[in-house]
């Protein structure tokens, strides 16, 4: 159980569930009126906004500079909302419907609130500025920041981040196509031409070898030319994708609180922007 001592440990550090997942950071702890334990600490989640949920504390751990929960990050970001009245306190309807959430058994946690000696829930149920005497588990919780007398101020900051996320695919793919190509080439062939030729004194010697009178023959081979089509591979281009970023300004805006003074009678020192008297 977190103690008094480990609350100002908590503060503003994160908080994270069994799995180690991160739900947020520790922004208050309620304390129980009657008996002055831990009871709740409310979590900011998210990084835009003034959403706060409850968890309860009883089981928490404590775990060098943050503090784990035995409930999912998802449970704890579904919480219901609750109302927290202008004294600090959260009331037992809430709380209790708080626990119901959460699955925590209500007489159980009344019956850990009693303090020694009191014998019965309904001697101990006067608590803070809206408990009843004999309302059972009337005791509201306070949220408490420190335990000296002094008052602390405080506001919200906006914290603005930016998160990554997808916004289209874009893919590379490849097929093949079959176009027609057409392209002339020159192809030769061979004809048969007879050529005649007299006798002169420079063939007469080449006209007389051989016999007078005979038979002959001869014969001469014709050849021609055809166009022959093959393909070959080869590579023409290489292509990839590519990404390139664009920086661009964007305009954000949100509501934050904060705490302001009023004074009645006194005088105070400070800024003015931060004192209102009565009437003002």
């Amino acid at each position: 159980m977190i103690t008094r001592e480990e609350i100002t440990m908590l503060l503003d550090h994160p908080v994270y569930d069994g799995e180690g997942n991160k739900i947020g950071d520790a922004k208050h702890v309620f304390f129980d009126d009657m008996t002055g334990r831990p009871e709740w600490v409310s979590v900011k989640t998210g990084m835009i906004g003034s959403k706060e949920s409850f968890i309860p504390i009883h089981d928490a751990t404590l775990v060098e500079d943050h503090l784990e929960v035995p409930y999912a990050k998802d449970q704890v970001k579904n919480a219901p909302s609750v109302d927290i009245d202008a004294g600090g306190h959260l009331s037992a309807s809430e709380e209790h419907r708080l626990y119901e959430y959460y699955g925590v058994n209500w007489d159980g946690v009344l019956s850990d609130a009693e303090p020694p000696g009191t014998g019965t829930a309904a001697a101990a149920g006067t608590a803070g500025l809206a408990g009843t005497a004999g309302e059972r588990g009337g005791q509201d919780r306070t949220a408490m920041r420190g335990e000296d007398d002094a008052m602390t101020l405080s506001e919200e900051r906006l914290r603005v981040g930016v998160e990554r996320r997808e916004t289209g695919r874009a893919r590379l793919r490849k097929y093949v196509v079959t176009e027609e190509v057409e392209q002339t080439v020159p192809v030769r062939h061979e004809e048969v031409r007879l050529e005649r030729e007299p006798i002169t004194e420079a063939n007469r010697d080449a006209a007389l070898t051989g016999p007078e009178i005979a038979e002959a023959e001869h014969e001469v081979v014709l050849h021609d030319e055809h166009a022959v089509v093959d393909t070959e591979t080869v590579p023409v281009e290489r292509v990839r994708l590519t990404t390139e970023e664009w920086v661009e300004n964007e305009t954000v805006r949100g509501q934050v609180r904060k705490e302001r003074l009023e004074t009645d009678g006194i005088v105070t020192e400070g800024s003015a922007d931060d004192v209102r008297r009565p009437g003002e």
